[in-house]
């Protein structure tokens, strides 16, 4: 368990380097290499208290051992010079292992401040190698900074997490264990834990039988037995043969190596390899095998080679792929996929499932939607494979976890709902039965449901969503389920030609605003013909979007005037005396909705939602007057939540300019950078943790987050830099003038593309925040003045930003007015907890029409 003490260096030490370097990928990596050549002395001075020799700080490189470095007299710029000197050199070092190597090859001093780098070695100096456990905790604790680092998808799995899938898998000291998407090395450190757990004596028991009371080991100098205490030397120096891990980052190797090292492994087999692209280790089986590997492709996709049993781009669909193959014949999985893994219709997804359910899958687990909050909100699920008992079987598990124990908001706050140990139990006894050939049909669980493979495998596209196989009979339904076929017949709409406009709207697929209604904005009109005439829209019409990114998702057309719906669009028309269309569009903003309709999804590049599966959607019916109800209760719930996003859709900022302000050129306190797109063409550009800023980024004040994330290399290989956080940026591209939040602050250190740009402080005439606040109060101006079409961004950050004119009131007033308008966003940020209750309200509310009671949530 990490302490208070060890807890507080690391903070301190990463606060020191925070100003010098700002990326926290960085600050792990000076943190790391200052640590091992610490230890590197602690271990020799322990040699030589023994007797021994020094063997890492010897003979010309002795001028460079860790007291010498430290010794009082040394001045600043000589520690720099020695230490820098020391890093870049010691791959040379022949007394070091190779492991050492590998950590220092490419290591370098990023800055040439002699105080920061005397603050931080001194912090470090109370670091000691004492061979305990508690070093590996803290360096987990160090790697948790990471999480923050969303690279191509990839998140850090939660520890709570990877400890529930090892226990799932339940690796023997005598299996091979591999993570062929290592990162930190978070699941073979657990699996190596758990094997050692598994092999050592009862707490309070000695190996040869005696009892130690708890008194005892307090107050007497007898030592509890170590973890793994009955492993035979034979057996542990296999069992650190045993682990092994690939990860394509250098940098995550070299993470992953330092943290087995500290957790106990001095010859860890950590190796630099592509798993997708490379063959030179296709021949290589395991055991067991755990990942959770990248979500995302970088641009352009995967280039994998031919030996998949499943041909596809997807990084995601090539790794599960990758680990299925790789099982020995008594070989168990436990693998992290997002949901398209789970239900999409593309071809290489569907091949996948398929050669799953046949071969290799045991379980099913859904894991809520925030697991990996707050650093994505990605709803994933844990593929359990067991090769020997899956062709034994033909059934499959299926788990849904409400809570892990943790609230699903951003801060991920520990309460006492906790859904992970009842599904370990209920798991390992349905894996039980499967071994012991018992029953499982009848099996019993009270988070899933056991399905047959048939089913599954009935439609041909084996979804793996354990909803679609819940017979909703087993709920407490109070009212009759329908088929929509039953009470209605969608109809498709049409392709308008390009002949004269007239007085009819046309409805297109882009024209469902968020909120389900129809968009105000940009209308389009065309001329009614006869052809025209069978589309004409009802007041009380339904149009679902039936491809593109906004499938399913449902407008409720309630106008007046004359309208007629386009070809991808699907019109549902209800009797008014079965079913109130309200009711329905209410009903289609729901979970329940949503289960259905990806079930029902076809196509191959782009989800397809067509009528005949439009037919299938189960609604409960309830008679008109309860409908009746239940939309004004609905809507009581929606006008507050109207409110709420109008609070926040037009509050800005407002700055009074005082008269005896100066105004004064942005030039002469702020220079501007324009950032670069690295090249496509060098996948090894796009796997990185750097966020990378584009205008589809700008969706808020504040950038928390960003699509694509990027490499140090792409930094070194392209036009783009790294601005720190503070870094305020604005978009300066004459086609993106509508972007709805031009200018924003880095909440973090981030790269920026070409159309945007970053101001730089001169000096601190000018806080960044205050800045901030100016240009947004200023953006509709700076686009209309600045952003003029074919004007480039060198000539509008070198021209327009250098003279535009801001006020430079004293820096006490600016700390002042940051101060209030910050103190109004609290209150207008309240909001959206408001909308989030309310929405919650409205879901409950559905739930009540099927019986259901809702998942509650923790308070955040």
């Amino acid at each position: 368990m990490l302490d208070t003490d060890t807890k507080r260096r690391i903070d301190t030490a990463r606060d020191i380097l925070v100003g010098k370097v700002p990326d926290p990928k960085s600050q792990v990596e000076q943190i790391t290499i200052a640590l091992i050549y610490k230890f590197m002395d602690d271990m020799d001075a322990e040699s030589e208290e023994f007797g021994g020799k020094r063997k890492f700080f010897a003979r010309e490189f002795a001028r460079y051992g860790w007291a010498k470095l430290m010794r009082s007299g040394l001045g600043g710029h000589e520690i720099l010079t020695l230490y820098a000197e020391a890093i870049a050199k010691m791959p040379e070092n022949p007394g070091i292992p190779t492991l050492f190597r590998d950590i220092f090859k490419n290591a370098y001093l990023p800055y040439r401040d002699p105080e920061t780098l005397r603050a931080f070695l001194k912090i470090i100096d109370e670091f000691a190698y004492d061979h305990s456990e508690r070093l590996g905790d803290a360096y987990e604790y160090l790697l948790s900074v990471l999480g923050s680092q969303g690279d191509a998808g990839q998140f850090r799995t939660p520890r709570h997490i990877i400890d529930f899938i090892v226990a799932i898998l339940d690796p023997k000291k005598t299996e091979t264990v591999l993570d062929p998407a290592c990162g930190t090395a978070g699941f073979l450190i657990s699996s190596y834990k758990h094997i050692l757990k598994a092999n050592s004596s009862p707490e309070g028991i000695e190996p040869n039988g005696s009892k130690i009371s708890g008194e005892e080991a307090l107050h007497t100098s007898k030592i509890p037995p170590a973890k793994g205490d009955l492993l035979t030397p034979d057996e542990k120096g296999r069992l650190a043969t045993n682990f092994k891990g690939y990860d394509i980052s250098p940098d995550m190797v070299r993470l992953s190596l330092v943290n087995l090292y500290l957790h106990g492994f001095t010859d860890p087999h950590i190796v630099e390899y592509d798993t997708l692209t490379s063959q030179d280790r296709w021949n290589e089986y395991a055991d067991v095998i755990l990942a959770n590997p990248p979500f995302m492709s970088p641009k352009g996709g995967i280039k994998p080679h031919n030996r998949f049993s499943v041909q596809s781009k997807r990084s995601e669909v090539l790794f599960v792929d990758y680990m299925a193959e790789h099982l020995t014949p008594t070989g168990r999985a436990g693998i992290i996929v997002p949901e398209g893994i789970i239900f999409q219709s593309q071809n290489a997804y569907t091949q996948l499932r398929k050669m799953l359910v046949e071969e290799y899958l045991v379980a099913v687990i859904s894991l809520p939607a925030g697991v990996f909050n707050p650093y994505s909100g990605v709803k994933t699920s844990i593929l359990i494979l067991d090769k020997s008992l899956a062709k034994k079987t033909n059934t499959i598990a299926f788990f849904k976890i409400e809570n892990d124990g943790f609230g699903l908001g951003a801060q991920r706050r520990r309460f006492d709902k906790d859904d992970l140990p009842q599904a370990l139990v209920e798991l390992n006894e349905y894996l039980r039965r499967l071994r012991e050939q018992g029953l499982v049909e009848n099996f019993q669980t009270t988070l899933g449901l056991i399905v047959g493979k048939e089913k599954i495998a009935e439609n041909g596209d084996y979804n793996l969503s354990g909803e679609r196989y819940r017979e909703r009979g087993v709920l407490n339904q109070k009212w009759p389920q329908v088929e929509l076929g039953t009470i209605c017949k969608p109809e498709y709409g049409f392709t308008a030609s390009a002949e004269e406009k007239g007085d009819a709207r046309f409805v297109r697929i882009t024209d469902i605003a968020p909120d389900g209604r129809i968009r105000k904005d940009e209308p389009k009109f065309i001329k009614l013909t006869q052809d025209s005439e069978p589309y004409l829209l009802k007041k009380g019409d339904l149009l679902v979007a039936r491809t593109g990114a906004t499938f399913g998702k449902t407008m409720l057309f309630d106008e007046e005037y004359p309208a007629v719906f386009a070809s991808y669009l699907i019109r549902l028309r209800f009797p008014q005396d079965s079913l109130l269309p309200d009711f329905y569009w209410s009903f289609a903003q729901s979970e329940k909705y949503w289960e259905q309709a990806r079930n029902l999804t076809t196509g191959g590049g782009q989800p397809q939602f067509n009528g005949n599966a439009l037919t299938q959607i189960k609604i409960p019916l309830p008679p008109l007057e309860v409908q009746k109800e239940i939309v004004a209760e609905i809507e009581g719930y929606q006008k507050v939540i109207d409110g709420a996003r109008a609070v926040l859709d037009n509050y800005r900022p407002h700055i009074p300019i005082h008269p005896d302000w100066p105004m004064v050129n942005l030039g002469e306190h702020f220079s501007t950078s324009s950032g670069g797109t690295p090249s496509t063409e060098e996948p090894i550009y796009w796997i990185g943790e750097i966020p990378w800023v584009s205008p589809k980024d700008m969706k808020s004040d504040v950038i928390v987050d960003t699509a694509d994330h990027i490499s140090e290399k792409a930094i070194a290989g392209s036009s783009t830099k790294l601005f720190p956080a503070k870094t305020v940026v604005c978009v300066v591209r004459s086609g993106i003038l509508k972007h709805s939040f031009p200018v924003a602050i880095l909440s973090r250190p981030m790269c920026i593309n070409q159309d945007l740009i970053a101001f730089l402080p001169k000096d601190r005439a000018m806080s960044p925040d205050f800045l901030f606040y100016v240009l947004k109060t200023k953006s509709a101006s700076i686009l209309a003045e600045g952003i003029k079409p074919g004007v480039t961004v060198q000539s509008f950050s070198n021209g327009f930003f250098k003279e535009y004119k801001i006020p430079l009131p004293p820096f006490a007033t600016q700390q002042a007015i940051v101060a209030e308008i910050e103190a109004e966003q609290a209150l207008v940020a309240a909001n959206r907890q408001l909308i989030e209750r309310f929405e919650q309200k409205i879901q409950a509310t559905l739930a009540r029409i099927w019986g259901e009671e809702p998942a509650t949530s923790s308070e955040e």
